[in-house]
Order: C-alpha cells, then structure tokens, then sequence
C-alpha cells in the first residue's frame, strides 16, 4: 500500500502564493508589499493596474532586498487576466453588509489555506488604498477576510499585506505538516469564470434568472459552488451540461 500523501515543506507550499494588489494608488504601498512578501517568504505579487508604478518608488520601500521581487513582479490591466490561473483567491475587506459573505478573521482560514497550497495557486487579493475591493470583486474570491480592529476599521494597504502574509506564514510554521493531507488539484478562475458564465446564460434562458438583473441569485450561486471546492473535470462538466442544454433550447425553437 503506497504512502499516504503529505504536505511538503514551508517553502514548496509558499511558492505557490501570492500577492495579487488591485489598482494600488502608492508605488511605496507596493515597494513595502514586496518587502513584506519577501520576509515571509511569498515569492510572487502581482499588480491590476493600467500603467507601469515608479521604479525608484517603490524601491524606497522595498529596500535592496526586495528589489528582486520587484523586477520579478507581473502586471495585469484587469483582474480577470490576474486571477486566471488561480484556483483559490481571499479577498480582504474592512466594510460588511448583506451583500457580503461571512468574513473570517485571516487566522480562522489558515487551516484550509494550508491543504490546498500543494495542489493549487492560492491568491491573496487587497484592493486600492481609498475605497478596497468592490462586490464585483469579491465575486472572484472563495473567502473573504476581516482584520479585526477596536475602533478604525481601515488599515493602510502595507499593514493588511503584512498581517495576512505573517498569519498565514506562521501558521504553516506551527502546522503539523507530516499528518496534513493535502487538497486534490482545483478548477482555477480562468475554468470557474467560463462555467459560471454558461450557468447564468442557461438561467435566464429558462427563465430562473431575470435579464434586468441577474446579480443576487449569481453572487449566491458563487458562494454555493465556491465551497464546494470543484475540479477541472466538473466544472467541464457543468459547462458541457449547460451548453447541451442551450443548444437543445436552440434547436427547438
């Protein structure tokens, strides 16, 4: 009987993480994030914004150690092509209401970030300085977490970059990384966004879902899903019942 399967080091596991920063209004915010990344370990930050930050800035921040981090950094102008290969992404936001998910405090999701970081590329994704990440935003993210704060709610884009990472760092430190087992291999955001597009077109064929506004009902259709943790091969093969369906519809008519 073969081994039970069993995480690997610290540092295998972290080099599939990274910092995904969405329209950072600073260059420092993002020189301090690599500096950050690069003291717990996190090899990879990618950057949502149409032009290019200044260099000398955001080394001001990043210091001559992170200066590789910044040469190795990857640019996206829209979030869609950033989270494509990601098949897990944690969203952070300070503001709460009906329209969101039940946030997690950034320690209460490390025990089921830590199983899939074999298998999977896991996102850690902060929005713009002033205004954070967006409803339309969030819908990309299986989790969402809230740094808990007595008063101010609101933290400088460094400082949630750093309470993140460190938690997430130190709890694969204190994990008992020889009994873990690791999660199987994920659909990432590219396959996700593709079925979830066939879902909702299939929806307001049938009529379930009205063409006026299709939001709710999608957003509630995400979360469900999004727990559920699909592969490659079931999100193929909710496409492939939802185009089945559309073109019978078609045929029909």
């Amino acid at each position: 009987m073969p081994a039970p399967s069993v995480l690997p080091a610290p540092e295998t596991l972290l080099a599939n993480v990274a910092i995904v920063l969405k329209e950072p209004k600073y260059p420092e915010n993002i020189g301090a994030a690599a500096r950050i990344a690069m003291n717990m370990g996190i090899p990879n930050i990618v950057l949502v914004r149409a032009e290019e930050p200044d260099r000398e800035k955001m080394l001001k921040l990043a210091t001559h150690n992170g200066e590789e981090m910044i040469d190795r950094m990857t640019r996206y102008p829209s979030l869609v092509e950033a989270l494509a290969p990601f098949s897990h992404v944690v969203g952070t936001s300070a503001r709460q209401g009906r329209k969101r998910r039940l946030e997690n405090t950034p320690r209460d999701i490390v025990p089921s970030l830590v199983p899939l970081l074999k298998n999977n590329k896991v996102a850690l994704l902060f929005g713009p300085e002033d205004r954070g990440l967006t409803n339309d935003d969030l819908k990309f993210c299986q989790q969402t977490v809230t740094i808990p704060t007595a008063d101010f709610s609101s933290l400088n884009l460094a400082q949630a970059v750093t309470v993140l990472c460190y938690e997430l760092f130190t709890g694969i430190l204190q994990s008992n990384l020889p009994k873990a087992r690791p999660a199987p291999k994920l659909a990432d955001s590219h396959e996700l966004e593709g079925m979830y597009a066939h879902v909702e077109e299939l929806l307001v064929r049938i009529g379930f879902l009205k063409t006026a506004d299709t939001t709710y009902w999608m957003r509630n259709i995400r979360q469900f899903l999004g727990r559920v943790g699909l592969r490659s091969k079931e999100a193929r093969i909710i496409r492939g019942f939802c185009r089945q369906f559309l073109w019978h519809e078609k045929q029909d008519r």
